[in-house]
Formats: structure tokens, sequence, C-alpha cells
């Protein structure tokens, strides 16, 4: 029996991120499972063992859409699936949670937002640092170092054994810095609240094991209108340093910021998915001086006693998409900053593809 009051959601994809999705929307209580939908049931009996007994099994998408009517769907599914998936979920009157990116161009981004506001649906796209407590004091406290910012954030991956070969598997639809650089332009957007205006990107294919074109590694810089920029690196493989795999920095006139991550930063660590989100604590630095040419403040470390790790955060996210659902707070923002942060990502691919610097639209 199905609780009409519950909202039923279609969970599709059964990988590290659709684990954690699911076992949210078991965890809160205005959600109910109608199906995990997988193509093989190799691949979701692990999170099968976790989630309430009786829980659906499914394998086929559209038809699960048509026979379970679920009020929801989550895509965890490999990106270049996350487009057609979603498209045919608001068409079928269903809200829907996707994994960044979006689509894999700006227009096919735009198209999602324009039918899921025609339709009246929730669409909320998977940015976990917005749920984050630390990094959303990271970005406030980047607001008070004046303009212009600029922002220096990667997230190499030293991946090898099965995480490896998920990489290889995501790297045949997509290169690193779309896929994770999403989440930091967005970020590095928050910060500066100003207009991108233009981006360079650079790639490299640094193995063997991977198709003629597919890259995996990307740096992408970013200007902004108000003259503050950023840069983004992004490596996964077994041959990627450890040495510097997690800077997160940003300056300003008035001083800087940086996330201080000893544990997340130690060797073996970039292969973490926790460590990914993990900052431990804030150094911040203020650059004024007194009239001894000293220092006015000295520096200062946050330490957040909320630092939520990764089952955590996805299950914030859901209750930001609960609130979506129930209409308790307005999508707009969200899915035009969505938009902005896959067109920055896609212009530095294409960058690197054509050899030249791309302008971006007002």
């Amino acid at each position: 029996m199905t609780d009409s009051s519950k909202i039923r959601v279609l969970v599709v994809g059964a990988g590290n991120m659709g684990r954690s999705h699911a076992l949210a929307y078991a965890s809160i209580p205005e959600f109910e499972i109608a199906a995990v939908c997988t193509r093989t049931p190799e691949s979701r009996a692990s999170l099968m063992a976790e989630l309430p007994t009786g829980t659906a099994e499914v394998n086929d998408y559209e038809k699960a859409l048509v026979e379970l009517k679920p009020d929801a769907v989550c895509i965890s599914t490999y990106p270049d699936t996350h487009y057609p998936f979603a498209r045919l979920a608001l068409n079928a009157g269903c809200h829907v949670f996707t994994e960044k990116p979006l689509a894999e161009n700006t227009a096919q981004c735009k198209e999602l937002v324009e039918l899921a506001r025609e339709k009246k649906k929730a669409l909320v796209v998977g940015y976990i640092l917005r749920q984050h407590p630390s990094w959303i004091k990271f970005v406030e406290v980047a607001k008070s170092l004046g303009k212009p910012l600029v922002m220096r954030m990667n997230l190499n991956q030293q991946s090898y054994g099965k995480n490896w070969e998920t990489h290889k598997s995501l790297l045949s639809s997509i290169s690193p810095i779309v896929d994770c650089g999403v989440h930091y332009v967005d970020v590095m957007c928050q910060m500066t609240g100003a207009i991108p205006t233009r981006v360079s990107g650079l790639g490299a294919q640094l193995s063997d094991e991977l198709p003629a074109g597919k890259i995996n590694y990307g740096h992408l810089q970013v200007t902004f209108e108000d003259g503050s920029i950023g840069w983004y690196e992004a490596g996964w493989g077994p041959m990627m340093s450890e040495t510097a795999f997690f800077i997160k920095d940003v300056v300003g006139p008035l001083g800087s910021a940086s996330i201080v991550a000893a544990d997340a930063g130690s060797r073996g660590s970039s292969s973490s998915v926790d460590a990914h989100t993990k900052t431990e604590r804030i150094l911040v630095h203020r650059s004024q001086k007194n009239e001894q040419g000293e220092w006015e403040q000295d520096d200062e470390y946050i330490d957040l006693e909320d630092e939520p790790d990764h089952d955590e955060l996805c299950r914030r996210e859901q209750l930001f998409f609960l609130d979506g659902v129930l209409q308790k707070t307005d999508l707009t923002e969200h899915q035009d900053s969505a938009i902005r942060a896959s067109e920055i990502v896609l212009a530095a691919d294409d960058s690197f593809r054509k050899g030249q610097t791309i302008t971006l639209d007002k």
C-alpha cells in the first residue's frame, strides 16, 4: 500500500550519488520511494539491502514513468542521460531532482528550466556545496574581501582500481572540468555576484586507456565583469599528484580566505567522496594595517561545528528539493545559477577544443 499523502520518487541510478539520495528519501517522512531504477539488478543489490523491505526494483525508465506514475524523479545516472531523462520526467508531470550537470549544452539547460516553469514543477540540480554550512560561510567571508576577487580552486583525484574504472566510464561522455567544475564556478559566481564575460580552457589526455579526443585533465580561467578572475583545475586518474589536489582560496584587496583541510588534504584522500566537500576550517587573513604598519587583526581560523558528511549533505539537498516541490522556496535563482555555471564550464571545454577564448553572452 502506498501513502497518497507522500511524494513518491522514482530513484534512477544506484551508484554513489543514487545511493545517498535514496537513503535521504527513506529518511524524510514526506517522501516515499516508488522504485529504484537501474539497467541491471547487480548494480543496485547493495543499495536495496539498505532500503525499506519491499522497495520496488525496475529496469525500464520510460515504462516506470508510465506504470508507476511517480510524483518526482531523482536522476543520478551518467551525464549524457540527464537531459533526456529530465525532459521525459517533466513531460510526464513529475518534479525533478537531477545530479549535475543539468545538460550537455546551454540550450538544453535553458529548455529544461523553461519546461519546468511551464509545467509548474520543481527542478533542482545537485549543487551539494550550496547545502554545506562551511561553504556558505566561505562565500560570506569572500564577499567581505573587496573587489576584484582572485579565486583559485581545484579538485584533482588520484583514482585507481574501481574508482578509475568509474572515472573512465564518465570520461567517455564528459570532461572533469565540466563534471566537477559546475560546483566551483557556481561558488565563484556567488562570491563575485558579477556577470562572467569570458572563459579560456586547457585540456590534456594523460592515459592511453581513454578513447581518442577524451581528456582526463582540464583547467579553466573565467573573467567577470567586475574585474574578478578565477581558475579551476580538475584531473582524474592514477597518474594525478596528491601534493596540491585540494586548493580552495580567494583573495581580495582587503585580505584572503582559504579552506584548510588537513585531513582531507592528506595522502590518499583525493579519491574519497567525503574529502571532496570536507572543509575542517577556514583561514581568514585581513590586510588592513595600523599607523605602525602592523596588521590590525591577527589571522583567524573559523571552525564550524556543523560538518556534515556526504550522506547528510545529500539529505539536505533533498530537504531543499522538498521545499521546492511544496513551493516553500523560489527556485528561480537556483535554476538561473545552474544555467550560468553550465555555460561557463561548457565554454571552457569549447575553448580548449577550438584553441581560443570564448566570450560569453550577457
